[in-house]
């Protein structure tokens, strides 16, 4: 099964994704996960080893979308990797319609299929209210109100490709996480 789980900062992206991981023994690529590494990865001067690492550091320390471009590239270099040839569920990307649109094609060529898009529908406040209780230190608050912002601004073009293509799974991410996880599972038709 391949996977992709949309939402906002703090909708639960990253609880979901653990348990579809323990669930189905799925490789879990989280998009932020990738970017911090690749940022904190240094050289002896101190610098990001990478030039994509260097590239990403300045837009998600102001708390904007890394350019399609990068994401295309780290996403590409991940999804060519052998353990993900059976399965993977993506937290974090796509992020814009065009991105959607790329992972299609990338997938095409590396002949694997997008089984469904869940997004984790959650309200602007308690996307806030639960960044802020994570306490990342890329968590401040002007930051997270930009990646809300931008994430809404974002959001309904890619909703409108995936729901077009009858691949989006629509799931109130304001709810406990166990009833969560039980309309995932229940739209995903595991459970009846």
């Amino acid at each position: 099964m391949r996977l992709v789980v949309l939402g906002g900062p703090g909708a639960g992206r990253g609880t979901q994704c653990e348990l579809l991981r323990r669930q189905f023994g799925m490789i879990w690529i989280s998009t932020g996960d990738i970017l911090r590494k690749a940022i904190a990865a240094k050289d002896s001067d101190g610098d990001c080893q990478t030039e994509l690492g260097r590239q990403t550091h300045q837009y998600v320390e102001q708390g904007e979308l890394v350019p399609d471009e990068l994401m295309i590239q780290f996403m590409r270099q991940r999804l060519l990797q052998p353990d993900v040839a059976k399965g993977w569920l993506l937290d974090g990307y796509p992020r814009t319609a065009f991105q959607a649109e790329e992972l299609d094609f990338l997938l095409d060529e590396v002949k694997q299929q997008l089984d469904q898009a869940i997004y984790l529908d959650v309200p602007d406040e308690v996307l806030m209210q639960r960044s802020m209780a994570r306490g990342r230190m890329d968590d401040q608050p002007e930051s997270v109100q930009r990646r809300i912002e931008l994430f809404r601004e974002c959001t309904q073009p890619m909703l409108e490709y995936y729901e077009l293509r009858d691949r989006l799974l629509r799931i109130d991410g304001n709810q406990a996480i166990e009833q969560v996880q039980q309309e995932i599972l229940k739209k995903l038709g595991v459970i009846v």
